[in-house]
């Protein structure tokens, strides 16, 4: 008989990772592209024979036994059961060789994640609401329960791999003779092939439906927030986990209001004698009307802020607040007395004969203040 446990230098003890990681680091010391000349060549395959034997639970059972594989063949490099992912795993780390395949796949995999839009009004992102969403997804089938066959039936043994969702192929190579693996296009992989595929969901295991989630939008949403629902995505083939379901809350434009953060930024039309004269004017929010008190000399972009009745912060407590910028509307058209009070006024006012200035644009005058109302809308 070989002896394994020598030629890869490890205890009869040695774990599977011991094993591995033994065979590493013997693989980079003796490959022929590193190493070459016959001796380390024969090495190399006297390693990679051992690790064959050892890292496989049946094969090193019946070693342990007494019952050598290769006993009386010598060296037998890769064409004797040893796997091409192996050499990966050694150069390249644990997982390389994972495309390969080693053994059958489920027929369950996870769904894949979904997305949808829901418009909201601007109310709705201000306090808050529930929704009725109705979306187009897969769901498992209840025919035949994801298992993708017609009741009464089942599933059979692959002709091709086996039953091991894997054919092998051997190939010679500079190493030698090079065992590859590759999925089974039989069996898609997994090892079984379905004789009588369910007539509901043509063996998928899933069908596509239309069902209606009613949701919770948290208040403080604005256009582009994402709400992630777990589990509410589309269900994976043979009825597996379903992923997650992602929402797009878009708003609406509203009439009265336009959103900057949490503010909600409004303008309201005075006559011109509110403006000089003051007064208290209702007003209308999201809360229900409101008595807004407008001073007496108010100007055309001045504001007025009602706190605490905007829109509801998304992360944290308490409310934006109203602005409402003030627009003072001049009379286009006057009686003949409206317009002798007005003249009268003048006169008294010393401003029969209105000279005018240019205005600084920096300073806290009309023209600046209209400059930035119309910027905040």
């Amino acid at each position: 008989m070989n002896d394994y446990y020598a030629d890869l230098g490890v205890a009869r003890d040695a774990t599977a990772d011991d094993i591995k990681k033994a065979y590493r680091r013997a693989a980079r010391k003796l490959h022929p592209d590193v190493n070459p000349g016959p001796e380390a060549e024969e090495q190399f395959k006297k390693v990679s024979q051992a690790y064959d034997v050892l890292s496989d639970a049946e094969k090193k059972r019946s070693y342990d036994m007494g019952a050598d594989p290769y006993a009386g063949a010598g060296a037998a490099g890769f064409g004797q059961g040893f796997s091409f992912s192996d050499v990966m795993d050694a150069f390249f780390g644990a997982g390389a060789g994972a495309a390969q395949g080693r053994g059958p796949r489920s027929r369950q995999s996870r769904g894949q994640d979904a997305l949808v839009r829901l418009d909201l009004d601007l109310v709705d992102a201000v306090f808050g609401a529930e929704k009725d969403l109705t979306i187009d997804t897969a769901v498992g089938c209840s025919t035949c329960h994801g298992e993708g066959t017609q009741p009464g039936t089942g599933t059979r043994t692959c002709d091709v791999c086996q039953g091991q969702g894997q054919v092998q192929s051997v190939q010679r190579s500079f190493l030698g003779q090079v065992m590859t693996s590759r999925p089974c296009v039989n069996c898609q992989a997994t090892g079984q092939v379905i004789e009588a595929p369910c007539y509901e969901c043509s063996g998928d295991g899933r069908v596509r439906t239309r069902r209606t989630l009613t949701i919770r939008v948290p208040a403080g949403v604005d256009t582009g927030t994402r709400i992630q629902l777990a589990g509410e995505g589309e269900v994976g083939p043979g009825a597996g986990p379903a992923g997650d379901l992602y929402v797009e809350v878009a708003v609406r434009r509203d009439e009265r209001f336009q959103r900057q953060g949490d503010d909600l930024h409004a303008t309201l039309e005075l006559p011109m004698t509110a403006a000089a004269l003051g007064a208290t004017v209702p007003f209308e929010t999201f809360d229900g009307e409101q008595e807004l008190d407008v001073r007496a000399g108010i100007q055309s972009g001045e504001q007025i802020r009602l706190r605490g009745l905007g829109v509801t912060h998304l992360r944290g407590s308490g409310r934006g607040d109203i602005v409402v910028h003030a627009m003072v509307a001049t009379p286009s058209k006057l009686t003949s007395e409206q317009e002798d009070l007005l003249r009268r006024l003048a006169a008294l006012r010393g401003e029969e004969k209105p000279t005018g200035h240019i205005a600084d644009p920096t300073d806290g005058s009309i023209f600046g203040k209209l400059r930035d109302a119309f910027k905040a809308r």
